[in-house]
């Protein structure tokens, strides 16, 4: 397929061009996906070969072993996981019982509008999912028409790596049902947004009001097609004898 050139300055050849000179030690990086349903596959790995380490992930979980941010954890990248599902990870579970990586548990709701405040400018508000549990911990307190609230913080991550679906050549993106999840706004609260797609499409090729992210939220894009389809746990009957 040709493309205009003149709207391709955010294509890029590959995960490590479009990572290249955002990627420090220490940073904080926001990531889409739910389990291995629409994970940026090629720029956690990109992101794995770099080196970098130190790193905190707000995810709504970790990939499962060696999988997803799974491999970030298996080669001790990962400092710290802002996270609402941390089961079926056996390298997760290790580290963090043996105090090698820190984890802030976050319920999933709280944990999506955090990422959405953040991409808003949003500092902080007030939830009461939480209130009276360990989340609160630490937290203000504040009471609205007789009723407790907790004190969340928006995220403001240096990087968001998303996947999606399709773009076309100015970044407008469209997801692919449930693989949407937390990748909007994961998109929206880094100051940098990568996002992966399967497909880019000529300007003009979108239905506008189908577009699920703006092309201003998205600085770099690759195209990581193709993918392996894969599951968290196959499961199959045996098949009856006759």
């Amino acid at each position: 397929m040709a493309l205009d050139p003149a709207h391709m300055t955010k294509l890029y050849p590959d995960a490590a061009a479009a990572l290249d000179g955002l990627l420090r030690n220490d940073m904080l990086i926001a990531a889409g996906g739910f389990g291995l349903c629409g994970i940026p596959e090629r720029l956690l790995d990109a992101i794995r070969d770099s080196g970098v380490s130190g790193l905190t992930f707000a995810s709504n979980n970790a990939g499962i072993d060696n999988e997803g941010i799974g491999k970030l954890l298996r080669t001790r990248q990962v400092r710290k996981m802002i996270s609402s599902y941390v089961g079926e990870n056996k390298e997760f579970e290790r580290q963090y019982l043996a105090g090698e990586l820190e984890v802030e548990f976050c319920p999933q709701g709280t944990l999506a509008e955090r990422m959405r405040a953040g991409g808003a400018g949003i500092p902080g508000f007030y939830t009461k999912t939480g209130v009276g549990t360990q989340v609160a911990t630490g937290k203000e307190v504040k009471s609205f028409n007789g009723e407790d609230y907790i004190l969340e913080q928006g995220i403001f991550a240096d990087l968001s790596i998303v996947k999606a679906w399709k773009a076309d050549e100015t970044g407008n993106v469209v997801f692919r049902k449930t693989a949407r999840n937390f990748n909007v706004p994961a998109a929206t609260c880094g100051k940098v947004c990568v996002v992966e797609v399967e497909e880019v499409v000529p300007l003009g090729a979108l239905d506008p009001d189908c577009i699920h992210l703006p092309g201003v939220y998205v600085q770099r894009m690759i195209v990581g097609a193709p993918y392996d389809k894969k599951i968290e746990f196959r499961t199959v009957r045996e098949r009856e004898a006759g």
